[in-house]
């Protein structure tokens, strides 16, 4: 800013009030153009702020941008990856699964062959001779039905199995007992041939020995 300084009014002479009022619109003149320079001066720098707050703002929105981009991608990844993990147990549970059925089925159906077969066989020595225990017996297996597990799930083929399994407990201890009472059997009867075969060479009159059973 210009410093003008105020006009002296010499003593004597005539004041020039024209020269004063030019000189003071000199003085506003110039100092209102101070002030419009500092104003666009301030106004450039504000400006220049903004700008620079603006591009901190895009960048930072940029870089958050990028980084959810980056998350949302490592979160995509990490959920394919845990749905290919439950993939994978999901099929791995299933075929153990369908191994333990087909192992159930498998045990079963070899129960239920040796429970034919045990039926057959008790039918074979019942056509020989039959006990009224032995026709009792004949009666249930002829009225028993054919043994069918296709369609029992998991907890029927449980119940099935330990059936089964009652069953052939008691076909041995059946097996076991009958085993018991031939041996006795065998032991009475040569216990009486002795005595025959010992009472004939008593008397002199035993032309043959009897065998014993065996």
């Amino acid at each position: 800013m210009t410093n003008i300084s105020a006009p002296k009014i010499p003593d004597g002479d005539k004041v020039d009030f024209d020269d004063i009022h030019r000189k003071r619109q000199e003085k506003d003149l110039s100092e209102l153009q101070s002030l419009i320079e500092a104003h666009f001066i301030q106004r450039k720098k504000e400006e220049e702020d903004l700008i620079a707050l603006v591009n901190r703002i895009e960048k930072r929105r940029a870089e958050r941008a990028e980084q959810q981009r980056v998350r949302a991608e490592r979160e995509k990844e990490r959920q394919a990856r845990l749905a290919e993990e439950k993939e994978r147990k999901e099929m791995e549970e299933q075929r153990k699964k369908q191994d333990e059925d087909a192992k159930k089925k498998k045990a079963l159906s070899n129960m239920t062959q040796q429970y034919s077969a045990g039926q057959k066989s008790d039918n074979r020595r019942g056509a020989k001779k039959q006990t009224e225990r032995e026709k009792k017996k004949k009666i249930l297996a002829e009225r028993r039905k054919a043994l069918c597990i296709d369609h029992l799930n998991d907890e029927k083929l449980k119940e099935k199995a330990s059936e089964l399994w009652q069953w052939l407990m008691g076909l041995e201890a059946e097996k076991f007992d009958l085993g018991e009472k031939l041996k006795r059997q065998k032991y009475d009867i040569n216990q009486l041939l002795a005595r025959v075969q010992d009472h004939q060479s008593a008397k002199g009159r035993g032309k043959g020995k009897m065998g014993r059973v065996r």
